[in-house]
């Protein structure tokens, strides 16, 4: 294994976002929460060709020169918590050998980035906030990975860092100037949003959230044993749906003028109320938080934690339920807010899940528009690695409870991985990923 990393010296400062912000409330010290060393987000591409060091490592610079978020530590002084915002210097590159004589590459190559995903993390002390990983089958048969601090780059700016480190290799491969859009930073993002915190759209959402989630509880999922008081792990469940259930997703969400998102959520919010009970459920999701439209070029933490509350007591068919959803869908989108604020109008909201036996359900469709499948780049051919299979006992962490992810693939079917924390087992999370299948089948594919 070899490992090549550079320095610099020197640092700028900017004030945190709302949504670093609200992390910073969540954290709980110790190394286990939002600013630990495991908040982390993994990535893989296969690479055919072969692959130029000195050019990936001088394509590696030029990110993160580009992208002031991938060099910026943050201080969470209590009194004067801000971003200290460091000179551009190269990310460390790890070179691992892996097996050419296997006879299923794409195995091992998902087992490489699963073992990425377990190692020791990524500290927000750590510049770059960056770490590449190159797996070598041989000369011409590569798996390119790269770690990032989750309070750096959220999901949107996962296929930007690799859009800009191709665009760059490439141009420094062919001697030529790069093809991309004038850079913007994340401290441009963060006077934006304190400028405008409480214009007349910040009181119009935050009076809609005030009246939305009156009386709201997030609902609740029992724990299999309660919640740690210190360290914990998060463990991986992967799973696939088939082609033909992705096709029916799709269809019903033409023919019901919804989306996918909203018919995936209208059938987990159906499990959910089979376990739980009740009817008026609160699930949180996530959305963008990309506006103005100049932050699609950005990398940084966007993203707002938002809940969605669906009435389902008066729905007496899988269709009604889609409908809730939609319409609670079209309000959140059209009131979109950080959470630090909403959950100002809305104190009581998460009272209900940090109890010693019951935490938060998230889920949430991965969408953007950097989700490529396959690119070619110089003399590179890149293929993201996105229908994972193999589950985890132990990787990335995410704060509390429980994150489902789904993903309709290009190539067909619905695939995507389940979070968990040690308060459940991996057997809970199965029950409730097989059920949810089973009413796809059966609301959806009848349909």
């Amino acid at each position: 294994m070899t490992d090549i990393s550079t320095g610099g010296s020197g640092v700028e400062r900017a004030p945190l976002s709302l949504q670093l912000d609200f992390l910073r409330l969540m954290d709980g010290g110790g190394g286990w929460g939002p600013f630990g060393p495991r908040f982390t987000v993994v990535a893989g591409w296969r690479v055919e060709g072969e692959i130029d060091l000195d050019t990936l490592h001088g394509a590696m610079h030029d990110v993160v020169a580009r992208h002031e978020t991938l060099r910026t530590r943050l201080v969470l002084d209590p009194e004067d918590p801000h971003q200290e915002i460091h000179p551009p210097s190269a990310p460390r590159l790890v070179i691992s050998d892996l097996d050419p004589s296997a006879e299923d590459r794409d195995a091992v190559a998902e087992a490489f980035i699963n073992a990425i995903e377990e190692d020791d993390g990524l500290g927000i002390d750590e510049i770059p906030g960056l770490r590449v990983y190159l797996g070598r089958f041989d000369a011409k048969d590569s798996v390119l990975a790269y770690m990032a601090h989750h309070t750096a780059v959220d999901g949107y700016s996962v296929h930007l860092v690799m859009r800009d480190l191709a665009a760059f290799y490439a141009a420094r491969k062919e001697g030529r100037p790069v093809d991309l859009p004038p850079a913007r930073q994340y401290r441009e993002f963060v006077a934006h949003q304190l400028e405008h915190a409480d214009d007349a759209q910040s009181r119009a959402a935050r009076a809609f959230w005030r009246e939305e989630l009156a009386g709201a509880r997030m609902t609740p999922l029992a724990n299999d044993r309660p919640r740690a008081t210190g360290a914990y792990t998060t463990g991986w469940h992967r799973y696939m749906f088939s082609d033909e259930l992705d096709t029916a997703v799709q269809e019903f969400a033409r023919t019901s003028r919804s989306s996918p998102f909203m018919v995936l959520m209208a059938a987990f919010l159906t499990v959910l109320r089979e376990r739980t009970g009740e009817t008026d459920l609160v699930v949180p999701t996530f959305m963008p938080g990309r506006g103005p439209a100049w932050t699609a070029d950005v990398i940084g933490t966007f993203y707002n934690f938002t809940p969605l509350r669906v009435d389902l007591s008066g729905c007496e068919t899988f269709t009604d339920a889609v409908g809730a959803v939609r319409r609670s869908c079209l309000a959140a989108y059209r009131h979109e807010l950080p959470f630090l604020q909403l959950a100002g109008e809305a104190p009581e909201l998460m009272a209900s899940v940090v109890t010693p036996r019951a935490a938060p359900v998230v889920f949430q469709v991965i969408q953007s528009p950097f989700m490529r499948g396959e690119d070619q780049v110089a003399d590179l051919r890149f293929a993201a690695i996105r229908r994972r299979t193999i589950s985890s006992a132990a990787g990335s962490q995410i704060p509390d409870g429980m994150l489902v992810s789904a993903e309709l693939h290009p190539a067909g079917g619905i695939g995507g991985r389940v979070g968990y924390t040690d308060m459940f087992d991996e057997s809970t999370v199965v029950d409730i990923m097989t059920r949810l299948r089973e009413v796809l089948r059966t609301e959806v594919e009848r349909g």
